[in-house]
């Protein structure tokens, strides 16, 4: 573990780095590129190599992104892809378990959700989100969550 004094040090040398980028031409950039990343920088857009030269700098002082990380935003990808390379799927933890009948007054009308493995069931079609049932019931945009009185997930606000 590193010493405060030494954490100082490399955060006051991150600092600097990340500031003098700002003053580096294009050249200059693809040349840090090529010493932090060991390979050609991908294109010519000032912008995106300042910021991937950014992060990449903490990167290697503070460490990358978490194992479990990185594994969701794989997964992510995926689902948006429309691929499954990997395993499972991305499920949000605030969804009950399958099988699970969510049910909802709205106008006088009943509504009943079943929770499925990939998604949620209404009315005989199948939906990847809570909010698209309630836009459908409601006409208007909500939190699904909300909607239908689920908790918000654990460490964040409802």
């Amino acid at each position: 573990m590193k010493s405060t004094a030494s954490r100082q040090i490399t955060q006051v040398s991150v600092m600097a780095q990340l500031a003098e980028i700002k003053a580096l031409s294009v050249n200059e950039l693809k040349e840090k590129w090529e010493a932090l990343f060991g390979d050609k920088a991908p294109n010519n857009s000032r912008s995106f190599l300042e910021l991937r030269i950014s992060y990449r700098i903490q990167e290697l002082c503070y460490g990358g992104l978490s194992k479990q990380t990185r594994r969701t935003l794989d997964l992510l990808a995926d689902e948006i892809k429309g691929k499954a390379v990997r395993k499972s799927m991305i499920s949000d933890p605030r969804n009950p378990m399958t099988g699970t009948r969510l049910v909802r007054e709205w106008r006088g009308t009943e509504h009943t959700v079943t929770v499925m493995k990939d998604g949620f069931d209404w009315q005989g079609r199948r939906y990847k989100s809570l909010s698209a049932i309630a836009k459908a019931i409601s006409g208007g945009t909500w939190n699904g969550y909300s909607f239908f009185g689920l908790q918000a997930a654990k460490g964040t606000r409802r």
